[in-house]
């Protein structure tokens, strides 16, 4: 095959070197602008995976990089006047000038033709190639000739960025945080060479603005910079070597990644490289490591598929479905470590000590659990789990106790609010004792009980709990009695209306879910006219007569919720229910007072809390479930839930549940493990207010790495509890953590599960060989 690659970086050196290595017949030419020194950054890192990669496919390059690059598994952190490490992290780092000259070398060895100071602007420069590959970076003219084809999606990030180098040594990857008058700069450091260290200077758009650094050049950007982390830098210089890019050389962050990344152009087979096709930020470290592993796939396929031109299009396509698996990992992982730097500054670095923003850090991309700290740095971890739980001895922060008002939970796991629909007349029953009881006795601190309905009109389903009249609240205080009783755990109450979500099926009735009853429906109430289902039934726009009846139901409902003992009240304002449908634009077209701005739209809501929060008694806590993202475009974003969090905020709210969703059946959700627990972080951090997170929280390492890093303060766990009663006793056994107490009847079962994890955690241990 004649190949071409255009961009002579690490992808298409790397490419080049090994497909001419697999055979000598190929011709093969990379085809690069610059000069063979000239290149933008300085030190480059990737993984020891990576390297392991590169091992098996060319030992001599392999070798070559290995002696050259830099290995260190620390991390350091220089925040508040303290520096705090942790040890176990494993990178590697190397000069991107010496890691392209060892790949230049090893082409020219091989007999790859290097051509540089060539500017290819289009793949149809070279119409005899059968095979071209578009390694041209992150502005590729391939990719910008045919955004039909490859259907590029680029994001263009908030932060600015500056890319320096400094002769100063340092011996971990560090981060440093300086605050300035207009806000915070934070810097990414790490050594390449023996003389050099990459110094990477990020900060907010509007800080830099604030600070003029828009109207600077480069120098005055140095200057500035040198002065901001002078107390670290100790007389040390900052350099660049990006004099060929115009202006103050400070960029924002690309997000690139393409719908399609090859295609035929006429005459050749044309496939995207690198920073070319997907791009992963610097917070994590992984655009070498990508570009590398896109040129071992590629060269794999052609292996296992066989290097004629004929065979071009099977091998490109098989390419792109093997890596852009891969890519959608590392390019997840580096979104949440990105977010993480970008918000720092507003969200964590002025509310958290040193120590909870270390944690904080080092787990942003959510990569890294707790129990993988664990393993990378013990030491650290238990101290800082002695210090989260404020005592000598180490608890994982799940375990630690939570007050809030006159309620103290003995941990942090709390069971979710999940419908049944097991009821008769709104009465619960021996079912609900058994539930509820058999959760309470698990290990959680806190049981909440099924959205509970204010009046018959106000349930979802004929099946739904109520709390309208004496015999329900006799019913209740029944089971509330039990579960005082019987176990250490608090309950809760989730009080709510249906709204235009009523009068429909339980999910394994009938026509299912959502659907409108066969016969004997009631009518319903909306903030406006507007069904749920395009084709459900209609609700009436609520008056302001149904608005005082409906406010009046919270308050007596709210009455009778103390009266059968409960420890914990909670306003179900969440999922397209009556109270959520005023707060979404999608399901409140109302042109009153009610209707229009979110301050119109949360008039109602907050004027049922602020009704039942009078009467719930003052030293009982109370929270609101919001739905913090709709999903929908138009809707409820996560910077409106910062609105509607701080609104509950200031009319007496002691926590928000941070749920999504359920408002519109148009709904497009973004699922993964804790994929609602940002929401909670930012509205912890931003409003300052406790949050419950919930949604995909289905480990004790997820709770402990969000209760750690001070993402939300109680984690509510649903589906795992339906499977498993007993979730909290489990995951205390599996994580080895035998201080929970277990309820005196089952204390016997208590060694033999923790003696069976204990087995399998040193099973796992020795397959490691560590």
């Amino acid at each position: 095959m004649k190949i071409v690659c255009i961009g002579g970086g690490p992808a298409g050196l790397y490419f080049a070197l090994l497909m001419k290595k697999r055979g000598a017949h190929h011709d093969i030419t990379v085809v690069e602008r610059n000069k063979p020194y000239d290149t933008f950054g300085w030190g480059v890192v990737f993984s020891d995976q990576t390297m392991e990669h590169m091992r098996h496919w060319d030992a001599e390059t392999a070798q070559e990089v290995q002696q050259a690059f830099n290995h260190w598994d620390d991390i350091e952190l220089h925040f508040k006047g303290r520096v705090i490490r942790s040890g176990g992290h494993g990178f590697v780092g190397i000069g991107r000038k010496k890691m392209l000259n060892i790949l230049q070398a090893r082409c020219e060895v091989l007999g790859v033709k290097l051509l540089f100071e060539q500017d290819a602007t289009s793949d149809l420069d070279f119409p005899d190639a059968d095979l071209v590959i578009a390694s041209d970076g992150i502005n590729s003219n391939v990719r910008n000739r045919c955004p039909e084809i490859f259907k590029p999606d680029i994001v263009t990030r908030p932060n600015r960025f500056i890319w320096l180098g400094t002769h100063k040594q340092y011996d971990a990857f560090t981060f440093l945080f300086e605050k300035t008058e207009h806000g915070w700069f934070q810097a990414h450091v790490y050594k390449f060479d023996g003389l050099t260290s990459t110094f990477i200077v990020e900060c907010p758009e509007e800080v830099w603005l604030a600070h003029g650094l828009d109207r600077a050049d480069q120098a005055e950007s140095i200057a500035f910079c040198e002065k901001v982390f002078a107390a670290n830098l100790k007389g040390e210089r900052l350099m660049t070597n990006a004099r060929h890019l115009r202006g103050s050389a400070w960029l924002n962050f690309q997000r690139i990644k393409c719908e399609k990344w090859s295609h035929f152009n006429g005459k050749s087979h044309v496939v995207l490289m690198g920073d070319a096709v997907h791009t992963a930020h610097f917070a994590i470290g992984s655009g070498t490591k990508l570009a590398l592993e896109d040129a071992i796939e590629l060269v794999r396929q052609f292996q296992e598929t066989g290097d004629e031109v004929a065979h071009i299009p099977q091998v490109l396509e098989q390419y792109q479905a093997l890596r852009a698996i891969d890519v959608i990992r590392l390019q997840n992982a580096a979104w949440n470590a990105m977010e993480w730097f970008e918000v720092c500054g507003k969200r964590y670095c002025d509310q958290l000590a040193p120590e909870q923003f270390m944690y904080s850090m080092l787990t942003r991309s959510q990569r890294i659990s707790h129990e993988n700290l664990r393993l990378r740095d013990k030491q650290w971890l238990e101290g800082y789990e002695r210090w989260f739980a404020g005592q000598a001895q180490a608890v994982p922060p799940m375990f630690t106790p939570y007050s809030l008002r006159g309620i103290t939970l003995k941990n942090r796991v709390v069971v979710s609010p999940m419908a049944q629909y097991k009821c008769t007349d709104g009465r619960v029953g021996d079912y609900h004792l058994m539930h509820l009881g058999a959760r309470a006795m698990g290990g959680a601190s806190l049981v909440f009980a099924e959205m509970t309905c204010v009046s018959p009109e106000a349930r979802i389903t004929p099946g739904c709990p109520g709390l309208w009249n004496d015999q329900q609240t006799s019913d209740w205080a029944r089971i509330v009695g039990w579960v005082h009783q019987e176990t250490d755990a608090k309950i809760a109450l989730q009080i709510g209306h249906a709204g235009p979500k009523g009068s429909t099926c339980a999910p394994w009735q009938d026509a299912g879910a959502d659907q409108p009853l066969p016969e004997a429906n009631w009518p319903l109430l909306s903030a406006s006219a507007k069904p749920y289902l395009q084709d459900g039934q209609v609700p009436r726009a609520m008056t302001r007569e149904d608005m005082a009846q409906v406010k009046n139901d919270f308050i007596q409902a709210t009455h009778r919720a103390n009266q059968a003992g409960f420890d914990w009240l909670e306003l179900h304002c969440a999922h397209g229910y009556l109270l959520s449908s005023f707060i979404s634009p999608l399901t409140n077209q109302r042109q009153d007072d009610y209707g229009g701005s979110l301050e119109n739209r949360l008039r109602y809501p907050l004027e049922v809390f602020a009704a039942v929060r009078a009467v719930w008694p003052d030293h009982l806590p109370m929270s609101v479930r919001i739905s913090a993202h709709d999903w929908v475009e138009g809707g409820i974003t996560p910077i409106d839930a910062t609105e509607v969090a701080r609104a509950f905020k200031a009319a007496g709210a002691d926590m928000i549940d941070c749920s999504s969703g359920q408002v519109s059946a148009q709904q497009k959700p973004i699922y993964g493990r804790m994929y609602q627990t940002p929401f909670a972080d930012r509205i912890r951090q931003e409003v300052g207010i406790a949050t419950l997170a919930v949604g995909a929280i289905s480990e004790a390492d997820h709770v402990n790495s969000i209760i750690a890093a001070g993402r939300a303060d109680l984690c509510a766990v649903a589906r795992p509890h339906l499977a498993n009663p007993a979730w909290t006793m489990t995951e205390a056994a599996r994580i080895g953590y035998t201080a929970l107490q277990w309820p005196s009847p089952y204390v016997s079962g208590q060694p033999q599960l923790e003696a069976t994890f204990a087995r399998e955690r040193s099973l796992q241990l020795a397959g490691r060989g560590d």
